[in-house]
C-alpha cells in the first residue's frame, strides 16, 4: 500500500511513534489531531519543544532536569537535607513528587545495573552519591528502587559502598499495593508482604 501522506506527514508520524506508548497507529492519530488542531495545538507544542531544547538541562547536584541549575528541588529551602532518596531515573523522581511521599533531597543513578544490558557502576552516579552521603547534615539515604533483580542489586551495591558513611540505609517497602486484593498479587509480592508484616 502506498503513503496516503507527504513525507513531512510521514516524518512527524515517525518522529511520534518512537515515543513511549505510541504505536504506529496511536502515531498517526497523533499526527492527524495536531495538524488538525495547528494554532491551539501544533504551534503550542512547537514553542515548548524548543524551549525545552534551549533551556532543560541536567541538575550538577541530584541529576533531575530542569531549566534552573541546581534543579527547583536542590534549591528549595524547605527541604530537609538528611535524607537523600535515591531514584534510578527522573520519572521515579517526579512520581515521588507527585505522591508528596517525601520532603527529603534527591540523588538520580540514571539508570540501575544490569550486566545484561552492560551498564555498570561507571555508568552510573554512584561516586557522587556516596561523597554526598558522607557530608555531615546528612542522615538518612532511602534507596527508592525498582523491585526488580537490577533494582534489588544496585541497591546492596549501594549499601555496601555506604557502610562507613555515617547514615542510616533504608528502602521502600514492599508488599501488598492500597486497593490491592490478595487473589491478583504475583508470589513475589504476597511473600514480600508477609516478610515485611507490621503492628496493626
Amino acid at each position: 500500500m502506498g503513503s496516503v501522506a507527504g513525507p513531512e506527514i510521514e516524518r512527524l508520524v515517525q518522529l511520534l511513534a518512537r515515543l513511549p506508548g505510541l504505536g504506529p497507529r496511536s502515531a498517526r492519530r497523533a499526527a492527524l489531531h495536531l495538524i488538525k488542531k495547528r494554532e491551539a495545538l501544533m504551534m503550542p507544542l512547537s514553542s515548548a519543544l524548543q524551549v525545552a531544547l534551549d533551556k532543560v538541562q541536567v541538575c550538577k547536584t541530584c541529576g533531575n532536569i530542569d531549566t534552573q541549575n541546581p534543579c527547583t528541588v536542590c534549591t528549595d529551602p524547605k527541604r530537609d537535607d538528611a535524607i537523600i532518596v535515591v531514584v534510578a531515573d527522573v520519572a521515579d523522581l517526579w512520581a515521588l513528587e507527585r505522591a508528596n511521599a517525601t520532603q527529603g533531597r534527591y540523588h538520580v543513578l540514571g539508570a540501575t545495573l544490569s550486566p545484561l544490558d552492560g551498564v555498570g557502576p561507571q555508568d552510573l552516579t554512584i561516586d557522587a552519591l556516596v561523597a554526598r552521603a558522607h557530608a555531615a547534615e546528612v542522615h538518612e539515604i532511602i534507596l527508592a528502587l525498582n523491585a526488580t533483580v537490577d533494582g534489588q542489586t544496585t541497591a546492596h551495591y549501594i549499601t555496601d559502598l555506604l557502610q562507613d558513611a555515617n547514615v542510616k540505609v533504608t528502602r521502600l517497602a514492599h508488599g501488598v499495593p492500597v486497593g490491592g486484593e490478595l487473589d491478583y498479587l504475583d508470589e513475589g509480592t504476597l511473600s514480600a508482604a508477609m516478610r515485611q508484616r507490621t503492628l496493626f
